[in-house]
């Protein structure tokens, strides 16, 4: 509660003051130089010496009017007055309590006013009390986080007990705008006034420990960039001393731009690039950029190259220390340097290996680079999905870099390497670009020459390039970039090759890893054997040397407990002991002639396969079931085959509505991995003719090819792969289509010569060679004749009726 003392009316001289406000008892110095305002001074001198003192709004107005004064002032007393020589006054003036103008007049040249003194006093109580606690302590911290006020004086001042004293002394020292204090010198309540002054307290201290930590930021960094400044200079002083000087770094830089051996368009590029870098100051970060970029310009080569060792005898040579067998590639890879012996620029070649893994693709490139003297780089491709990847980054974003190409290109350091790029069937794409697109100038002959690199914006020639590209699949590769590319497929070894590669390669090579010697162990040609067949299936030879390895390590740790003396020799009849149990047995063995039991012959991509298509009959209402994870081509193969054979049930011995009474169930083991495509067919269509007809299929036999509703066979692909898997599962008889006789001259001879395999046509030629006994062929449709029947044990009392 406050006590308001009766208010009390004076008439004063009144004086607009600029730029401050004159709080109660408070001391504060100014100089008074307008007329109006001397002349109100001279009376107040004149008088009992007090005067009001009151803010205008607008600090530029020399000569105000009554409305642009606020109407809350200072009662003052003046203390002293000194005239100046120029005629101004300075005045020392002490306030003594607030006054609001009642009335305004100026009839004697200055402002005389009526005011209204309302002095309030707060009586003591907690509340009040708790607010002056609180405004002291806020004003401490406020006094500690500013520069310019004294920390001692400030503290003595406020230390009074009246609670309006206090408020007026704190709001006197403020450093905030003029609008701010005139609110509070119109606030008459000590405790309101007290409550507003916490709240600006404490928005000035917060603006001040974000200023503090500003500035402590700013004068650690401007430390730092005076002491690099520093050191750079002294830097600067001592390579001149020395004769090393920036300048000394710009002629360097020109003279290997210009020995650097660039084409005319790069080397106007340098230049001026050199120029900016010249004019730039040396720590800006700009001059960093420029700097970069130069040094990449010079890294890469533009003239070097690798001199060609184009002796093909000694090229041929190095191909057969490396791999065994792969004879096409080969004779591709010596038609290419007898080439670059008649022609002295020829194009660069762009090949693709295209195989399973394990078959030697990139170690093939690598020693294609080793037979023509090249220098050997690779990037693998597996996984990108970035477009920058191969073009690079503009020099716009921080820390740009040139693309894979460039990249390789300077870690060649010739402009004629082998470059591989490895896995280019395993690229993908997103948001960010699509980088086989990117590829397709890379590898186009007609383009490369000129192939530009988003960071370094000017033509680099690869034309010179030998690139070679691995990949498993090609159905992967966008259809335009295969265009580019000459396709070398390597459809995987066959078992004597493996043999071959097992004893020239594999075991020195393990032999070596493992430590040991020719005297430690000894694998006998049987025991290679035995291993190929029993332990590995597989187009490459990856797990071949895994296995290899395998029998070492178990051999050097008998050599460490026993000595190194040891020595043993690995063999059919004790590889169990190092290897373990069979991993797969003979495809053949305990196998017998079966009813509905078809074998077929599939490709992958880790090479050819064999799989097993069964099928069964059950009572029903003639419906197709497939199981196995079948694809729709497959699925529509096999449907095919069941529409061939029910167009033609009469001449299988069928009532020609055999199909309503019962379903057909067609099953491909191994059901949790996916099967598609064509090549399928004639041997669905063999296991629905032998369960339908109760003839068993032979065992001895495999079989591929495509049916057509007419019972025609047509042809299809991977006929290589196929016929290895055929002979790594010691099948001897094949059927293929007629119209794939042509591709039996990518076969092995020695795998041909150990096969019989029959040329069809028909389907009808099928099953004169896959059953095991003639069909009952009649020219008319069966007349009373026995159904089919179903499950594995019918008797004749179990016939299927209409």
């Amino acid at each position: 509660m406050f006590n308001k003392e009766k208010a009390d009316v004076k008439r004063v001289p009144m004086m607009p003051v600029r730029d401050m406000v004159i709080f109660p008892e408070m001391m504060h110095p100014f100089i008074v130089g307008r007329e109006a305002s001397v002349r109100a001074l001279e009376d107040a001198l004149a008088g009992d010496k007090k005067i009001f003192l009151v803010t205008q709004h607008d600090a530029s107005v020399d000569d105000p009017k009554p409305e642009e004064i606020y109407t809350v002032g200072t009662l003052a007393n003046i203390v002293q007055s000194v005239k100046l020589p120029d005629g101004n006054i300075k005045v020392l003036v002490e306030g003594t309590e607030r006054a609001k103008i009642v009335q305004v007049t100026s009839d004697e040249g200055f402002f005389r006013a009526s005011v209204r003194l309302v002095p309030v006093k707060a009586e003591p109580g907690p509340q009040i009390e708790q607010a002056s606690a609180r405004v002291t302590t806020l004003f401490e911290q406020y006094v500690k986080l500013s520069q310019s006020l004294n920390y001692d004086t400030m503290i003595a001042a406020v230390r009074v007990e009246d609670p309006g004293k206090l408020s007026d002394a704190i709001a006197a020292n403020l450093q905030i705008p003029v609008e701010e204090k005139q609110e509070l010198l119109e606030i008459f309540e000590p405790a309101e006034r007290l409550n507003r002054i916490a709240d600006i307290l404490e928005v000035e201290i917060e603006k001040l420990n974000v200023d503090r930590s500003i500035n402590t930021r700013v004068k650690r960094q401007m430390e730092r960039a005076q002491k690099e400044y520093y050191l750079n200079e002294k830097l600067k002083a001592i390579q001149k001393e020395l004769g090393r000087g920036e300048a000394n770094e710009i002629e360097q830089l020109k003279k290997k731009i210009e020995t650097s051996g660039m084409p005319e368009g790069p080397m106007e590029k340098a230049m001026q690039e050199l120029k900016r870098l010249e004019m730039m100051p040396p720590m800006s970060a700009e001059s960093t950029v420029s700097r970069n970029y130069l040094d990449w310009l010079l890294a890469v080569p533009w003239k070097k190259r690798s001199k060609e060792i184009r002796d093909i005898k000694r090229a041929e040579k190095i191909l057969s220390e490396d791999h065994y067998g792969l004879e096409k590639i080969k004779e591709r890879i010596l038609e290419y340097l007898a080439v670059r012996q008649l022609v002295k620029n020829p194009k660069g070649s762009i090949l693709c290996f295209l195989g399973p893994p394990g078959v030697g693709k990139t170690s093939l490139a690598m020693s294609i680079g080793r037979a023509t003297g090249r220098k050997f780089v690779r990037v693998s491709l597996g996984g990108v999905r970035d477009e920058a990847e191969i073009r690079g980054h503009r020099r716009t974003y921080i820390g740009a870099l040139p693309g894979q190409i460039i990249q390789m290109m300077r870690k060649a350091g010739t402009t004629n390497p082998v470059f591989v790029l490895d896995e280019v069937d395993k690229m993908s794409m997103d948001f960010r670009g699509d980088p086989s697109a990117a590829l397709m100038e890379v590898l186009d002959p007609e383009l490369n020459h000129s192939f530009t690199d988003h960071y370094l914006d000017v033509e680099y020639d690869l034309s010179k390039v030998m690139f070679i590209c691995t990949a498993n699949v090609l159905h992967t590769i966008p259809q335009p970039l295969q265009d580019r590319m000459e396709v070398l497929r390597l459809p995987g070894y066959t078992e004597q090759e493996k043999h071959q590669i097992a004893q020239r390669f594999l075991v020195s090579r393990q032999l070596e890893a493992t430590g040991l010697t020719k005297d430690n162990v000894q694998f006998t040609d049987e025991a290679v054997t035995y291993i190929i067949r029993h332990y590995t299936r597989e187009a490459g030879v990856r797990n071949l040397d895994r296995e290899i390895a395998n029998v070492c390590r178990k051999v050097a740790r008998k050599v460490v407990g026993e000595g190194k003396s040891f020595t043993a020799e690995i063999n059919p009849a004790n590889v169990n002991n190092y290897l373990g149990i069979l991993k797969y047995r003979d495809f053949l063995a305990e196998k017998k002639n079966e009813i509905g039991l078809t074998t077929g012959l599939a490709w992958t991509e880790v090479g050819g396969e064999v799989l097993s298509i069964e099928a069964t009959l059950m009572q029903g209402k003639g419906r197709l079931t497939l199981t196995g994870k079948l694809g729709d081509v497959m699925q529509e193969s096999a449907q095919a085959g069941m529409s061939y054979v029910r167009s033609r049930s009469h001449l299988f011995g069928l009532p020609n509505d055999f199909y309503r009474h019962i379903d057909i169930h067609i099953h491909v083991p191994e059901g949790a991995i996916p099967k598609d495509g064509p090549s399928a067919g004639i041997t669905l269509c063999t296991s629905i003719v032998s369960a339908l007809t109760r003839i068993p299929v032979r065992c001895d036999i495999a079989m591929t090819g495509e049916i057509t509703l007419r019972g025609k066979v047509l042809p299809i692909g991977g006929v290589k792969e196929k016929l290895l898997a055929a002979h790594r599962l010691g099948l001897r008889t094949i059927i293929l289509p007629k119209d794939n006789e042509k591709d039996l001259a990518d076969v092995p001879p020695e795998i041909l010569a150990q096969m019989s395999i029959h040329f069809v046509e028909s389907m009808d030629q099928v099953l004169h060679f896959a059953l095991e006994k003639p069909l009952p062929i009649s020219g008319h449709p069966p007349v009373g004749g026995v159904e089919p029947k179903f499950g594995a044990d019918v008797t004749q009392d179990n016939e299927l009726t209409n």
